[in-house]
């Protein structure tokens, strides 16, 4: 998408709903609570219902757990092997040249997880829309019901780039090194491990700093605040453009928005925790802190 910023306002999507190239997403997803006594953070439910009750016209639907996520562990929502995205994101019809527009119900985090698997895989041609399938229906604009009419299949070619995902080993050697900020984009609560963590142990990863990702929000219309808003909210936290920035959260899922921002704002040495606490909470020889 030369030229076109990675955020696309309602207005501009109404005015390329019949484009040829675009390829619109539903990319929602549901966490329930988990059944008492569960060794589970959270119960994921898929968007597919709601999707099918209400999207925007042309629309199709991505199941991140179903699809896009690997299998082989028990954590939810690690990014699966390549091979496994080129055949999916091939199937719902994106190739080089195909214009995403990704969007979420309620939270714009699951439309920036997939706009960031798509950028780690060397895919340049997505977009999230901003204050998503919520801002569209309060402006009145037109909604489609029923099943997803599919794209045609395409080829996708992935490129992967290093260093968009870091595992544990890798952010317990950064809590020792200055030239790295890490974020937690959990709420305040969390972050100081005051309230009971659905992941494990309450607490954070030693000497990461608190970003919310709801901070990067405007709560009332789902959109993602200006561009000078956020910055000062990164600026307060010490993160700046010579640092390298570690993202986490509960899941990986949230602190997506944290990397947004941090990317249309020109950071460019970024990565995600995949694990984030789902993982590190788990683990006692994992350091962590609280207050």
């Amino acid at each position: 998408m030369a030229g076109h910023s990675e955020l696309i306002t309602t207005a501009e999507l109404a005015e390329i709903l019949t484009r040829p190239e675009l390829r619109l997403f539903d990319c929602t997803t549901y966490l329930e609570p988990a059944p008492a006594g569960s060794n589970i953070p959270y119960v994921v439910v898929s968007g597919r219902q709601t999707f099918e009750a209400g999207h925007i016209p042309g629309a199709n639907f991505l199941d991140l757990q179903a699809e896009f996520s690997d299998p082989r562990t028990e954590l939810r929502f690690m990014m699966p092997p390549t091979a496994q995205l080129e055949a999916a994101f091939g199937r719902h019809g994106i190739s080089a040249g195909s214009r995403v527009v990704l969007y979420s119900i309620g939270t714009a985090m699951w439309a920036t997880r997939f706009w960031w698997m798509l950028r780690s895989l060397g895919f340049e041609g997505a977009a999230v829309l901003d204050g998503g399938i919520d801002k569209w229906t309060a402006e009145g604009r037109d909604i489609e019901t029923g099943l997803a009419g599919g794209y045609p299949q395409a080829a996708f070619p992935a490129r992967p780039k290093d260093g968009m995902f870091v595992g544990k080993h890798d952010v317990l050697a950064a809590t020792t090194e200055s030239d790295t900020v890490i974020v937690n984009a959990l709420g305040p609560q969390f972050y100081r491990g005051l309230e009971p963590s659905r992941y494990g142990r309450a607490g954070r990863i030693p000497g990461s700093v608190s970003v919310p990702a709801a901070s990067l929000i405007d709560p009332k219309d789902k959109t993602f605040v200006p561009l000078e808003e956020a910055e000062a909210t990164f600026a307060a936290q010490g993160i700046t453009k010579d640092k390298r920035v570690v993202a986490y959260c509960g899941g990986g899922i949230s602190a997506t928005i944290d990397l947004f921002q941090l990317h249309r704002l020109g950071y460019d040495n970024l990565t995600l925790y995949d694990g984030s606490m789902g993982e590190w909470a788990k683990d006692a020889e994992l350091p962590i802190e609280t207050g």
